[in-house]
């Protein structure tokens, strides 16, 4: 991929740890790294994100290749792997923190992303309406070291085998054309 090619999605669909997994495994997506963004402060860490009073929202920042992956089919990946119904909750993970959102990096990708929610709803996708911000794309800010990787590096532990090996199985059902030979 030349650096021409590339281009920048932030997606927020609650734990990180669960969003960069599914991600990691697409053809086309160069890189994933868990952080944070939308929020007042500069540099948050973890430990304040956790508080819900930052306003940021756990989030990914993915390089993709658009002739090999475009941005609809990442957020067709985003919708189906998340439930973009909750209000500021994801399963057991509770708070504005956890909110399902889109930040846009220009305004192709702010209509992409306006257009598909318009069209799930009237295929009534969900048995709830979306509520998926879509919100300009500001200040992303790169989650601490322990938290990159997450999934890959600690699938025996009960969280990511409880919650992200669904995510993964689901993806790996619905998009199997769309996954890297190595996954």
């Amino acid at each position: 991929m030349t650096k021409e090619n590339k281009r920048k999605a932030t997606l927020a669909g609650g734990c990180f740890w669960c969003t960069e997994a599914v991600f990691q495994r697409l053809e086309g997506v160069e890189a994933v790294r868990s952080g944070f963004t939308g929020g007042a402060i500069k540099n948050p860490a973890y430990r304040e994100i956790l508080t819900g009073r930052t306003g940021h929202a756990e989030a990914i920042e993915i390089v993709f290749d658009p002739s090999i992956i475009s941005y609809q089919e990442l957020l067709l990946v985003f919708f189906a792997t998340h439930d973009p119904t909750t209000l500021n909750r994801q399963q057991n993970d509770v708070g504005t923190q956890y909110r399902s959102a889109i930040f846009y990096h220009d305004t192709e990708q702010e209509k992409t992303a306006k257009r598909l929610i318009v069209e799930l709803q009237e295929q009534k996708a969900f048995d709830n309406s979306i509520v998926t911000e879509v919100t300009e794309a500001s200040a992303f800010y790169e989650a601490e070291k322990e938290h990159q990787d997450f999934y890959n590096q600690h699938r025996q532990q009960p969280y990511c085998q409880f919650i992200i090996d669904p995510k993964i199985d689901k993806l790996k059902k619905l998009f199997s054309e769309k996954l890297k030979s190595n996954t």
